[in-house]
């Protein structure tokens, strides 16, 4: 097995907006902002292999990073930095071509999140990306992006929706977690940040390591307070995240980061009354 993380395109957005109602005295310490108050961030997807008893191997892709679907007005609009598609430059670099990719799991739908499935703009109609690959989201947050609040509809790309869907290669797993992934991948639910947020749990000899989507988006955002203005919920991401540091501590649980710019993985652990994460390298997971 082995577990890599793969940067995707960086954004920069508001600081305010990625840390809700914590005052910027606090997180812009965390998070060094620009003079248009905006932040780096990571869109990192992580890859995981495994090799068979007949030395065949199976690539899982969990999540797709933004990409670069969007044209250059929006681009600029929700700070994209890069031009190119850069999740494919780095599979490409670890020697895997889209069409190695078994699997992608969806933690949620959102563009920054799901836009990196789709071909760059401007190289003809949009299509997807990882041509071979069976595509599994929670059928509740399916029913969401199907359906949006007004709320979060531009967070959506319904192009997306419609290719996933005539493909036939998309999986919808219930709120039961079950999927033909199990025993390696487990899924978790969450509601707070989206209805339906998939949080995938793979096993591991040391301790399950949970890709934590949007519930905790990097280092920073371990604090159990912390969340973001872009959340439907605070208060309900707050009790949940508390609950999955609460099952996964005990088991040496570790977490995967798909926003924060530095840190891909880190090592929960409970300090007095405070949760906290120490950088983990993801290369050392087995």
């Amino acid at each position: 097995m082995r577990i890599l993380p793969i940067e995707g395109n960086t954004q920069r957005l508001d600081g305010g907006a990625m840390y809700g109602n914590a005052p910027r005295m606090l997180w812009q310490d965390w998070s060094a902002p620009d003079d248009k108050h905006r932040i780096d961030l990571a869109c990192r997807a992580m890859l995981l292999e495994t090799d068979d008893a007949a030395g065949g191997r199976r690539r899982i892709l969990f999540e797709a990073g933004i990409g670069v679907f969007f044209e250059p007005k929006l681009r600029e609009r929700f700070g994209v930095v890069e031009d190119r598609h850069v999740l494919l430059d780095n599979l490409a670099a670890h020697g895997v071509a889209p069409g190695d990719v078994d699997a992608v799991v969806l933690s949620h739908l959102h563009f920054d999140h799901a836009g990196g499935l789709l071909s760059a703009h401007g190289d003809g109609p949009p299509r997807l990306v990882f041509e071979r690959a069976t595509h599994y989201v929670g059928a509740a947050h399916w029913a969401r992006a199907k359906a949006p609040h007004p709320r979060d509809k531009a967070s959506f790309i319904p192009v997306l929706h419609e290719l996933l869907e005539a493909s036939g290669r998309l999986r919808l797993v219930g709120d039961d977690g079950a999927s033909d992934l199990a025993p390696l991948v487990r899924f978790r639910f969450s509601n707070g940040h989206t209805p339906g947020l998939m949080l995938a749990e793979i096993a591991l000899a040391d301790g399950p390591l949970v890709f934590a989507a949007d519930l905790v988006p990097g280092m920073p955002w371990v604090h159990v307070p912390i969340t973001m203005g872009y959340d439907r919920n605070a208060e309900l991401l707050i009790d949940e995240k508390r609950a999955l540091y609460e099952a996964l501590v005990p088991v040496h649980g570790k977490l995967f980061f798909t926003h924060d710019p530095k840190t891909a993985c880190g090592a929960l652990r409970l300090d007095g009354q405070k949760y906290k994460a120490d950088p983990v390298d993801c290369a050392t997971l087995r």
